[in-house]
């Protein structure tokens, strides 16, 4: 055990050291004291079939011939990922998507070499017919779930959900102050962006109701909204229905903002890429308070970060530049670790 335990942190200096300097965006490099990441982990599935799901694709004889191998080499990337992003400390708080179940998650952390850190898992199994499901792992000694609630999808003219739910939990961190947090994963553009929007809308206006009875009970609630969203912070379902407002001079204790606007100004990188062109499909959304600087617990403006080092970038052949080293190019097995790079958030304490 002292062995894994030692090996462990070698592996955590190393990936951190080569780590440094590769949070874009940020408007310092320097971690704050409580760490946010999302991360966007592309069709991380196990190899064996689930009946009550449609994961066929994902099994040894599937389209993509997906293995035990292949599933250990995957799981280990992520693991990877998460230590090289903490910076001198793991994430806090880390917000994951396009997981399948509870054992996948368990395996980042028996085959990740992560089992050692402490991290405690929030998830459950959602009625998304693939199986995909969104998840929050965090260390207790810094964060402390008092209530978590798992919301339901329901499109207009179903009786059921069919999609991912929305993962809501109310903690208290180590500085007493209170966190309202969300993770999401909305709807995704199949078949298009515009006939797919009416989805995502009705995503939002989920979020939205949730957050107007969080100000009812606490006008001056601290929210911190992460995932990968399907939409840029200019499209409808986050701009208006949501009401997340990019950051002026003055903010508000109950206006929404968005940290991620910033990397849709400059163009020139963002979370995921898309026909040569990127995008900030996965964004941190904050409520005014957590953008005060005289509270207790606080971000800063351009306190948001990608997560971008050479290991999870390639040479982009046919638009030129660099995308994201992806798991699969189609269904070609590409062997590299999501189409999407994380995001990282960091909160100051006084």
């Amino acid at each position: 055990m002292r062995l894994s335990v030692v090996l462990v942190f070698f592996l955590t200096i190393v990936l951190q050291l080569s780590a440094q300097n590769i949070l874009e965006g940020g408007e310092d490099s320097k971690r704050g004291d409580f760490r946010a990441m999302f991360y966007n982990v592309e069709n991380c599935f196990d190899c064996f079939d689930d009946s009550l799901k449609l994961d066929n694709e994902f099994l040894p004889n599937g389209e993509r011939h997906w293995t035990w191998e292949k599933y250990q080499k995957k799981i280990n990337r992520i693991s990877k990922v998460i230590m090289a992003a903490g910076g001198w400390e793991f994430p806090d708080m880390i917000g994951l998507c396009e997981i399948e179940n509870r054992f996948v998650l368990d395996g980042i952390f028996k085959f990740g070499h992560l089992d050692k850190i402490g991290y405690k898992i929030i998830h459950r199994e959602s009625p998304d017919r693939r199986g995909i499901d969104v998840a929050l792992m965090y260390q207790p000694e810094v964060f402390h779930p008092i209530d978590t609630t798992f919301i339901q999808l329901i499109y207009q003219g179903e009786k059921e959900s069919t999609t991912r739910e929305i993962l809501y939990v109310k903690a208290k961190l180590h500085s007493s102050d209170t966190l309202h947090v969300f993770v999401n994963h909305w709807p995704s553009r199949w078949g298009g962006q515009l006939k797919s929007e009416h989805k995502r809308i009705s995503a939002a206006r989920l979020v939205r109701q949730k957050i107007d009875s969080i100000y009812l009970q606490s006008p001056k609630a601290n929210i911190l909204i992460m995932g990968d969203f399907n939409d840029d912070p200019e499209n409808e379902s986050i701009k208006t229905v949501l009401n997340a407002k990019s950051i002026s001079e003055e903010t508000s204790d109950q206006q929404l903002y968005n940290l991620s606007g910033k990397f849709v100004k400059n163009g020139s990188i963002g979370s995921h890429k898309y026909q040569g062109k990127w995008g900030m499909l996965d964004q941190f959304i904050v409520s005014g308070t957590l953008l005060n600087k005289s509270a207790v617990l606080y971000c800063k403006q351009g306190g948001m970060s990608l997560f971008a080092p050479d290991f999870l970038l390639e040479k982009d052949e046919t638009y030129f530049g660099v995308k994201p080293y992806r798991t699969f190019v189609g269904y070609r097995y590409h062997g590299g670790f999501s189409d999407h790079l994380p995001i990282v958030l960091d909160f100051w304490r006084k």
